[in-house]
């Protein structure tokens, strides 16, 4: 590799490598302080917890990629999880079956916002507000109280530790990551995704259509969402419609995209850099537990780190001169 090629290339991901520093350093500390150190319990279960927020976070990234953002993925992994509660049980088999229609019902919530904003000409942040209420309404109305169950050799796998001590939801974010991610990075559609972030009166008269990788993306979204949604039946074992819960998710998927170097106008970012930023707040909170500090800490804590976050791609568009040196 020639040094133009690797300077080039070390540019490219420098925000990704930030976002993944950041969360050694948080998560060295952590095991540093906690009582148990560096063992398979203490791994699976920050990877638990972890890979929930981290697939929630991918899905805000190809929305922000576009330029958008969506304010439903948080309700739309309430709804799978409720969803899950009712349809992933029985036999593994039928479990599996299961979870295939909710993913399906997870890319079709995806759809209806992509479409109402396409057709609709509404802006993303308020149509995605409207059907977040939407399938809010519909969680509630399919599990009105916490409850239910799900398939629970699936759940014991899926949640457990495969030989090594490596937890098995690790393996489960990587098959994600190369399912959807990687595919979607290197296809004109992803392509497509970063043009009309960078500029979509350049893209349309470039003979792209910016509405169909819209919809499309806005699909793949709503897909990642249930799956998370999906995760978090496996973890908890039950479903629960909480407005609470949908609205972390969606704020700390937003703070997770601006930790792992995404532009929220759109046009640049990477899923992987949202990973290493959700699983850096995420240990924020566990760093309170170990710390012995008190939770109402934990806004603080985040709100500074996403402060710094948003400070580190602040100071470098200051030397702009003008955007397209973004994607120099």
């Amino acid at each position: 590799m020639k040094q133009s090629d690797a300077y080039y290339l070390l540019r490219e991901h420098r925000a990704t490598l930030v976002a993944a520093g950041l969360f050694v350093v948080i998560f060295a500390i952590y095991i540093g302080k906690h009582q148990m150190g560096w063992t398979s319990a203490v791994l699976t279960t920050a990877a638990n917890k972890g890979v929930l927020l981290a697939v929630v976070a991918m899905a805000q990234t190809l929305v922000v990629l576009t330029g958008g953002i969506d304010l439903s993925v948080g309700m739309v992994f309430v709804l799978a999880n409720c969803l899950s509660s009712h349809w992933v049980v029985g036999t593994p088999a039928q479990a599996a079956l299961g979870a295939v229609g909710v993913l399906m019902m997870g890319a079709l919530c995806g759809f209806i916002n992509g479409a109402i904003i396409v057709y609709g000409r509404l802006q993303p942040i308020i149509a995605t507000l409207a059907t977040g209420s939407i399938y809010y309404g519909l969680a509630l109305g399919l599990r009105p109280v916490p409850g239910g169950e799900v398939q629970p050799d699936v759940a014991d796998a899926l949640t457990g530790t495969l030989p090594g001590g490596v937890p098995s939801m690790l393996v489960v974010l990587l098959v994600v990551v190369l399912v959807v991610w990687v595919p979607y990075r290197r296809s004109a559609l992803g392509r497509s995704a970063l043009a009309v972030g960078s500029s979509e009166a350049a893209t349309y008269m470039s003979g792209v259509s910016v509405g169909r990788t819209r919809i499309v993306t806005y699909s793949l979204a709503g897909l990642l969402a249930a799956t998370g949604g999906v995760l978090l039946t496996f973890v908890t074992y039950s479903g629960e419609a909480s407005s609470a819960i949908g609205s972390v998710y969606t704020l700390n998927s937003i703070a997770a995209v601006v930790i792992g170097g995404a532009v929220l106008a759109g046009g640049s970012g990477s899923a992987v850099g949202s990973i290493f930023g959700a699983f850096a707040l995420r240990t924020i909170g566990d760093l309170l537990f170990v710390f012995d500090l008190e939770p109402l800490w934990q806004p603080l804590f985040q709100g500074l780190v996403l402060l710094a976050a948003v400070s580190f791609g602040a100071f470098g568009l200051f030397k702009l001169r003008n955007r397209l040196e973004i994607y120099k």
